[in-house]
């Protein structure tokens, strides 16, 4: 039997562990994209250390600054979008990804919050390892969600009281709300947690799946995307009681298709993925259209910097670099890079730097957006570097591993290269 198991509301929650005046109030956490970081001023800025969908987030805490200092801009502007919204709020029609500005409309008394990463991800770890001391099998599917496997521990009979005393320990340990389905398979537990929602436990057994699941709609299933809801409607399969008998039809789309029919009917959807192997990682970041060069390439080596503290935080050794560049005319420019080398900052930023020289391709134009991301990673002993940069190479990563004890000591701003350093205007 599997569990799947999600925090409700968990930014709201979290900020409610530390502040029990939000309670039953109409609360949201709101973002912005973190700006700061092209700031020359000194801030204590860390990565996350946890695994699972989110690694590699920068750790900012905006949390102690006022509705004014983090939401509102220079020009008096209200700014952001809603990451979550509590159910007080939700019953005024606040949503995830609405502007704030928007959500503070249709809700004037609603209490919008800024985000506090460091608290999010703490409380994340620390259900981690509640979980993996109560459960022998545990994926943490995202910084909010888990599954668990009870097969061989828990008798199907007995699962729905360990479902209960297992909330009840998150409560009274982390103070948190959680949500838990419970079906034969993984991504059935998924979908039943809809339904168990807010702050309770679902527990479908196997002979009741089939009508449970007949009349439910497409979109409610884990992994069906806008394009194959399209696609699904097409063939005139618009619940999940209508794909059961349509396997010929699924397993014709070979892997996607049979994954897809597999997943809703229950079929080999027993493992459990416990270490996830991320294929690339990356950063960005949207803005106001800038149109001055130097700015965006200063802005440039600074993502650079930071995407370079988390590769070696994760260890890999990445042979694939890319850049887009997005400008205000929706107009996007991307291009990559292959090298044939270990890993080191000074090479990468250079690399990049050159990207976008050759792919701004539009230099008239205001950029609002820049995103870098490295991909086909490789193992040092594997031996595919370029033989003559090899010696070289091994300097500049014992120099970069000096530096990076720096970093995670000290934060990721410690070290900075005088081309990161805002020039004054005269």
């Amino acid at each position: 039997m599997f569990l799947h198991l999600d925090l409700d509301c968990f930014f709201v929650s979290a900020h409610r562990t530390v502040d029990k005046t939000l309670e039953n109030i109409p609360t949201a956490v709101g973002g912005r994209s973190n700006l700061n970081i092209f700031s020359s001023q000194k801030e204590l800025r860390k990565v996350s250390e946890n695994g699972g969908a989110f690694v590699s987030t920068i750790l900012t805490n905006e949390g102690k600054k006022s509705f004014k200092e983090y939401f509102v801009d220079e020009n008096g502007r209200i700014r952001g979008i809603v990451t979550t919204a509590s159910y007080e709020a939700r019953a005024f029609g606040v949503k995830t990804a609405m502007s704030v500005n928007e959500a503070l409309k249709l809700c004037p008394n609603l209490k919008m919050i800024p985000p506090n990463y460091p608290l999010y991800h703490d409380l994340s770890k620390r259900l981690c390892e509640l979980l993996k001391k109560e459960i022998p099998l545990v994926e943490q599917f995202s910084i909010d969600e888990f599954f668990g496997d009870l097969s061989g521990y828990i008798k199907d009979e007995d699962v729905e009281e360990f479902a209960f005393k297992l909330k009840q320990k998150i409560k009274k340990e982390l103070d948190l709300p959680i949500s838990i389905g419970i079906a034969p398979s993984k991504y059935l537990s998924k979908l039943i947690t809809e339904h168990a929602k807010p702050n309770g436990i679902k527990f479908v057994r196997k002979e009741h799946i089939k009508n449970f699941t007949k009349d439910i709609p497409i979109e409610e299933f884990p992994g069906i995307g806008k394009k194959y809801q399209e696609r699904l409607k097409g063939y005139g399969i618009k619940t999940l009681g209508d794909i059961e008998g349509k396997k010929d039809l699924f397993y014709s789309w070979k892997k996607p298709g049979i994954e897809l029919y597999n997943r809703v009917c229950g079929i080999e959807d027993n493992k459990l993925n416990l270490q996830r192997d991320k294929k690339s990682i990356g950063i960005g970041r949207s803005f106001d259209p800038i149109y001055d060069r130097e700015e965006l390439i200063r802005r440039v080596i600074i993502l650079s910097r930071y995407l370079s503290f988390i590769v070696k935080k994760t260890d890999k050794n990445p042979l694939s670099y890319a850049l887009q560049i997005r400008y205000e005319s929706r107009i996007k420019s991307k291009n990559f890079v292959n090298v044939n080398r270990i890993f080191n900052e000074e090479d990468f930023k250079a690399n990049i730097k050159e990207l976008f020289l050759k792919n701004d391709n539009h230099p008239s134009h205001g950029v609002v957006q820049l995103n870098i991301t490295v991909y086909n990673f490789s193992k040092e002993n594997e031996h595919t570097y370029n033989i003559f940069e090899y010696e070289n190479d091994l300097k500049k990563k014992k120099l970069g591993n000096e530096i990076q004890a720096l970093r995670e000591k000290y934060g990721v701003d410690i070290i900075k290269t005088a081309s990161e350093i805002k020039k004054e205007k005269d």
